[in-house]
This record gives structure tokens, sequence and C-alpha cells, in this order.
């Protein structure tokens, strides 16, 4: 069975961040080669969603409108094992952890 990749709505601040603390944890020589896998494919939809955006605007931009949120929000589509990757991390920020368990960019 696939893994269901679930958005989170992360502003460009936000997804910045969250590539900054992929990467540096990717240059951890101790982590685990799993876990290492799937930062990866974080840093790759972190990648996708950007292009994704840029090549299909109006569903991302019907959903800020009804929302109210930033134009520079856009989905980040992460699978259970790729946030429970990120969220493993010690390094991951709180408020940045906070967004990516349910809360509102």
């Amino acid at each position: 069975m696939p893994d269901v990749l679930v958005p989170h709505w992360l502003a460009e601040t936000d997804r910045a961040l969250l590539a900054h603390v992929v990467r540096a944890a990717l240059e951890d020589p101790d982590l685990h080669p799993v876990a290492a896998v799937h930062l990866a494919d974080v840093l790759t939809e972190l990648h996708v969603a950007a292009a994704r955006d840029a090549v299909w605007p109006a569903s991302a931009a019907r959903v800020r409108r009804v929302t109210g949120w930033s134009a520079d929000v856009l989905p980040v589509r992460l699978s259970a094992r790729e946030l429970a990757s990120v969220l493993a991390l010690p390094t991951t920020p709180d408020p940045l952890r906070g967004r990516l368990v349910g809360g509102r960019p």
C-alpha cells in the first residue's frame, strides 16, 4: 500500500527553515540511513511544491483565498514516515513542529 501524502500548508519562511533543518541533519554522519532517505524525500517535496505552484497555481490560490492565508503559503505533501523523520530531529524548532502537526500557517 503506498504512503498517503498529507499537505502541510507552510509559508516561505517555514519552508526555508524546514529545508535548513533537513540539510543540516543530512550532513550528520550518524544519521540513520533510512531516516536520511526520508529526509531527502522531504527536500525533494519542497522543490516539487514550488514547481507544482508554478505550473498549477489555481489550486493553492483557491485554498489561500478561502482561508485568508498569504500568497507565499504552499502545500508541502509529506508521508507519515517523512513527517516522523522531521519530527524526530532534535533541531526542528517548536514553532515549525507545531505547524507540521496541525498548526496553521
